[in-house]
Formats: C-alpha cells, sequence, structure tokens
C-alpha cells in the first residue's frame, strides 16, 4: 500500500510541474485535488485531517487579494497606471527600463499574475506602435513580476504562504527583500542591455497609438482608499489575512458592478490547486519522504539551491509547501531564503513560474511567440547571479 501511496505523490508532483497529465484534460487544479482524493482513498489521511491540513489563513487572503485586484482591474487601475509609465519615454532604452521598474513596482503591491495579464497587451500594443522586437520588453515583464514581487509578502503566493506559515511581519520582509528585488531589477535592465542590441537605444520614436483608457472613476477612487489603508495595515502590522478579507468585503458592499464581474475573475483554479497542494503536502509529511532533504535544507546554501531547483520542477508553491515543514517558525532567516529562493527561481526558465506562463499564451494568443531557449538565456544567469546575491545580503551581510 505504501508504494501505490508513494508513486501516486510522485505522479501527482511531476503532473504539476508539466500542468497536465498526457491524454487527459487535466490542469494543476484538478490534478491535485484528484490526487488528494486518491491517497484518502488509499488511507493515507482520512477525509477530516485532509480538511485540517487546508491552512484556512492562506486560502482567505489569496482569496481577498484577488478580489481586491478585481476591483483595481475592473476600475481600469493597472491601465492607467502603465500607461503614465509610458508617458514618462519613448526611447527602446527608456522604455526597457519604465517598464521593467513600473512593472516591478506594481508587482510588489499586487499579486504578479495579475501585471503579467495586464502588461502584456498593453506593451505588444505599444511594440507594434514603435516598431520595437517585442522579446526584450515581453522578458522584461517575465522578469520583473518575478523579481518585483520578492519584494512583499503579497506580492505573490508563495510569499503568501511564507507569510502564513512564519509569522513574520509585513514591514520586515519587505525591509529585508525590498533592496534585492530594487537591485534585480536594475540587473535585468544590464542583461537585456547586453543580449538586445536594439533595445540600447535612447532616440525618442515617434509617439505610439496607446490604448483609448477606461476608467471607473468612483469605483477607481473608493477601490485606491481602501487598498491604501489595507497596505498602511500591513507595513503597521496588522493580520494580513484579517485585514484583506475585511478590505475584500467592504469593495463587495457596493451598487456600481454585479458581483458576478467580480467573482469570475477569482483565479478559483488556484483556490482549488492550493487546497490539494496542502492535503499532498500533509501526505508527504506523513510518509515522511522528504527526511533526506532535511540535511540538505538546514544550511542556507542547500536551502537555496534544494528550493531552486524543486521551484523549476514541481513549482514554486509546491516546493514553499514541501519544504516549510522542515523550517522552525521563529528562523527567519530561513523563512527569507525560502520566499527568495522560490520567487527568484521563477526567471530560470519559462515554466518557472506562472507569471511566465500567463505572459507567453497571451502574447502566443496575438501572434507573438517566445521561446524556451529565448527565456532561458536571459533568465538563467539572471537567477544564478541573484541566488548568489540574495545569500550574500541575506547570509553574509545579515
Amino acid at each position: 500500500m505504501r508504494l501505490i501511496q508513494v508513486l501516486l505523490i510522485v505522479l501527482s508532483y511531476l503532473g504539476l510541474g508539466f500542468g497536465y497529465v498526457p491524454g487527459l484534460r487535466m490542469n494543476r487544479a484538478t490534478i491535485a485535488l484528484v490526487s488528494s482524493a486518491g491517497l484518502i482513498a488509499l488511507g493515507t489521511l482520512s477525509l477530516n485531517q485532509a480538511w485540517q491540513a487546508i491552512d484556512a489563513g492562506t486560502i482567505v487572503f489569496l482569496l481577498s487579494m484577488m478580489v481586491i485586484n478585481a476591483y483595481l482591474s475592473y476600475a481600469g487601475f493597472f491601465n492607467l497606471a502603465l500607461l503614465y509609465l509610458l508617458r514618462l519615454t519613448r526611447s527602446p532604452l527608456g522604455l526597457l527600463g519604465v517598464l521593467t521598474f513600473g512593472t516591478g513596482f506594481l508587482s510588489a503591491l499586487f499579486l504578479n499574475d495579475t501585471l503579467a495579464l495586464v502588461s502584456t497587451p498593453l506593451t505588444l500594443q505599444l511594440g507594434r506602435s514603435l516598431k520595437l522586437n517585442p522579446i526584450p520588453y515581453l522578458l522584461a515583464i517575465a522578469g520583473a513580476t518575478n523579481i518585483g514581487s520578492l519584494a512583499t509578502l503579497n506580492g505573490n503566493p508563495q510569499n503568501i504562504l511564507v507569510g502564513s506559515f512564519s509569522g513574520i511581519s509585513y514591514l520586515n520582509f519587505a525591509q529585508t527583500l525590498a533592496p534585492i528585488a530594487i537591485f534585480g531589477l536594475g540587473l535585468q535592465i544590464g542583461f537585456l542591455y547586453l543580449l538586445y542590441p536594439e533595445v540600447r537605444s535612447i532616440v525618442p520614436c515617434p509617439p505610439p497609438e496607446l490604448p483609448r483608457l477606461r476608467l471607473h472613476r468612483p469605483l477607481l477612487i473608493k477601490t485606491l482608499f481602501i487598498t491604501v489603508i489595507l497596505l498602511s495595515g500591513f507595513v503597521i502590522g496588522f493580520p494580513l489575512a484579517e485585514s484583506a478579507f475585511v478590505a475584500a468585503a467592504v469593495l463587495l458592499i457596493t451598487r456600481r458592478i454585479k458581483p458576478q464581474r467580480i467573482l469570475k475573475e477569482v483565479d478559483w483554479s488556484l483556490l482549488v490547486m492550493f487546497s490539494g497542494l496542502f492535503i499532498l503536502t500533509r501526505s508527504v509529511q506523513s510518509l515522511q519522504l522528504l527526511d533526506s532533504f532535511a540535511t540538505w535544507i538546514t544550511h542556507p546554501v542547500g536551502l537555496l539551491a534544494v528550493t531552486a531547483v524543486l521551484s523549476n520542477m514541481i513549482s514554486n508553491v509546491p516546493t514553499v509547501m514541501l519544504l516549510q515543514s522542515f523550517i522552525s517558525e521563529n528562523d527567519t532567516q530561513s523563512w527569507i531564503l525560502l520566499a527568495a529562493g522560490a520567487t527568484l527561481a521563477g526567471n530560470l526558465s519559462l515554466f518557472g513560474s506562472v507569471a511566465n506562463l500567463i505572459m507567453v499564451e497571451a502574447a502566443a494568443s496575438q501572434g507573438y511567440n517566445l521561446s524556451f531557449w529565448q527565456h532561458l538565456r536571459f533568465g538563467m544567469p539572471l537567477t544564478l547571479v541573484m541566488l548568489v546575491i540574495t545569500y550574500g545580503w541575506v547570509v553574509v551581510g545579515g
């Protein structure tokens, strides 16, 4: 029986890494859900144990941030912010810098997946209008959404997990990792400058034809007001999940927009996947399958290396769930390294993060193909350098 349980877990994580099951119409959410059901059927966990394995704080925090992001997107905030940023410069190099730091900053405040989805079509339209090669700018978005989201606990799903498991404060997390994120954004501009000579020009391009901006001003004002209060609460030290839940609830009290429009923007599949992953992780723990990693993870270099490799094999969120059981709640340095390793590893390959896949699919739908190798020659050196810098900043410098 144990052999069957282990085999099911191995196949589950392989499916999660690839994102599909050959010959079947299954995505990561259904793979996690079906695997959980199978493990319950095999007696690895009882139904009650599986339910208790799901971390309510993480699910509530993620759901609440999705609702807030949906309101911001519907009100036109993200397009407004990006359009204002693009008015700052029209040179190829200037646009690269504005897109990198603008997307990175927004990704630190809001979920990076949202920024990847919103900024990709705008960047492609900008490239067509200015007759520029869109590839380096797509790479800039992909890298910036990952690196920028490193700076805060609400920047991406894996950071949300770390915040839930560790209890580290929002401000302490940002103080440690925001400098790394800022340096990384500058570093990625340098890599793209070397790889793509066409972005080096500082000569302004003709004025681009930007899309017409549609704003819902009353909704935008209300949403921004609540969001600023929420982010201030994070900095002060209010509980993350509870604060985000209350903010989302206040936004849902409205006469201006039907709830169906907001709720359909919530990524329910991601919430289902998270729930299934919690059950899978508890199953792995109960079978003691990762005990051999324990000696590696106790050393900072080993923790960063294992996190980066596993993140590109089974994705960063499952990796954080698997490794969190080896880190004590008070070991702040290890939690920081886990969050940084899982996030920065998202740039290593095209399949390293969901934000990368969102960007690639959005670009492909408009006829632009970003290949695995185009991303790898940019992402691999950037990731390796950033991991070394993170080790030096957090471990040696800390």
